[in-house]
């Protein structure tokens, strides 16, 4: 599924440090460069209109006077001309090298801490997401300065702790999998939002929070899960809806065993941000109940969504579950999915909702004739039917997988996610039908009469 991203605008506007004014003699009560030629570098530098000819003027600055007074003045604006450029590695160094000056700097802070998010957002790499979280914890510490006023800085918490919460949060379930304390850190952020501005900024983390309540694991709420999801959906742009939808259904009907009365809960998460203390769900019969009624309920089990039929391989009881196994052991199927890992003789599918959150395959696809370099799917390929690129194999054996606790990480070992009940199911004789191109038509060719 494509990732669903919404767009986020941070006031930086209201962290802007004021450059203080800057004179070649005493004037009182400003900051004195003693210096005339380093006063007039200093004034070449700031003065330049073209912003590569002012980076590098700055630079220059930086380089002929370290320890000028005006370093602060000069990194501050730094940050800004390299923010202008769309330069995010140079502006991370300028702020860097800021908070080597003052650590407690709010703008360096927070400009850190936006880059340093956006990199653990895209690579997932430990020691980014918790350099970026070590920071905005820092950020969240930080005291008013003396020369700001109440207002001032109620302005600067208000653009800023929002996305030190949202960077901790991240963290958490990115890095240390720690679903709970993320699920603490995105609604710490989210109610610093008024309602208004958690339809727009803080919809893309009411998501990220519904996906935590959804994980498996101790820290599991699926009542809070679907709320949140419902949330996003109301007042997600209309060509998100539909990537949004089918988890909030699924995770509703995995909850509740059918979608009646979803409706009344999209209606009520219209209202507020958070759930109200008496919302209530009715829980569906357990796994095994609902699969045996299903199983009942359906002549032909054969025709059962390969979701469906895996669902049944993984929680049902053995007889349930053996007796769907006898109808399709040595049958031909598709298998629609995510690709997770991919060799020339063997393609990993995951094809649940479950597996695909989780980035665990649920089919083992063992290929009849192994594909060439330039035929692997990479991973995240999605396998449809035809005329789609389509994934064929021949059951051949399933094991059902026991639920899995989480393991936070240590100095030695990587965190490692709770994993639900789950069954893997091996397929044989496999092969790949590529996409199935539309035939040509070519209009008839009249011949002019003789």
């Amino acid at each position: 599924m494509k990732k669903i991203v919404f767009a986020s605008v941070m006031a930086l506007a209201s962290i802007s440090l004021v450059a203080p004014m800057l004179h070649a003699q005493d004037t009182g009560g400003t900051i004195q460069i003693k210096d005339p030629a380093e006063f007039n570098s200093y004034q070449m530098a700031t003065t330049q209109s073209d912003p590569k000819a002012k980076a590098a003027a700055l630079e220059q600055f930086l380089t002929q006077y370290p320890q000028s007074v005006v370093k602060s003045a000069v990194l501050d604006m730094l940050i800004d001309t390299y923010q202008q450029l769309g330069d995010a590695d140079k502006t991370l160094s300028a702020a860097n090298r800021l908070l080597q000056l003052d650590g407690k700097n709010m703008k360096a802070t927070f400009i850190s801490v936006y880059i340093k998010k956006s990199q653990c957002a895209k690579t997932s790499d430990k020691q980014t997401c918790d350099d970026a979280a070590t920071l905005a914890n820092t950020g969240l510490q930080i005291q008013k300065p003396a020369g700001v006023s109440a207002d001032d800085w109620t302005k600067q918490t208000g653009a800023t702790y929002p996305l030190f919460d949202s960077t901790i949060a991240l963290d958490d379930a990115v890095s240390k999998k720690d679903f709970k304390a993320a699920q603490a850190e995105y609604e710490a952020e989210l109610k610093l939002y008024t309602d208004d501005q958690s339809k727009v900024a803080g919809l893309s983390d009411t998501l990220l929070l519904a996906q935590a309540y959804s994980q498996p694991g101790a820290a599991q709420d699926l009542v809070k899960a679907v709320w949140f999801y419902a949330r996003v959906w109301d007042f997600a742009p209309a060509n998100y809806k539909g990537q949004i939808e089918p988890k909030l259904e699924y995770y509703y009907k995995k909850y509740h065993g059918g979608l009646d009365g979803l409706d009344a809960i999209k209606t009520q998460a219209q209202a507020s941000v958070f759930p109200p203390a008496n919302l209530h769900i009715d829980p569906a019969k357990s796994p095994q109940e609902q699969i045996h009624d299903l199983i009942v309920s359906t002549p032909d089990l054969t025709t059962l969504a390969l979701a469906d039929k895996e669902t049944i391989l993984a929680f049902g009881s053995k007889e349930d579950a053996d007796k769907l196994w006898g109808l399709l052991q040595g049958k031909q199927t598709p298998v629609p999915g995510i690709v997770t890992a991919a060799t020339a003789s063997q393609i990993k599918v995951a094809v649940t909702q479950d597996a695909k959150d989780a980035k665990i395959a649920d089919f083992i696809v063992n290929l009849k004739e192994p594909l060439k370099d330039s035929e692997i799917p990479a991973v995240g390929f999605e396998f449809k039917t035809q005329p789609s690129a389509e994934l064929d194999g021949t059951y051949d054996t399933y094991t059902q997988i026991p639920a899995a606790d989480a393991k936070p990480a240590t100095d030695t070992t990587p965190a490692v996610a709770a994993t639900a009940q789950r069954a893997e199911i091996v397929l044989k004789d496999a092969f790949v039908q590529p996409v199935k191109k539309a035939p040509v038509h070519h209009a008839p060719v009249h011949k002019k009469a003789g």
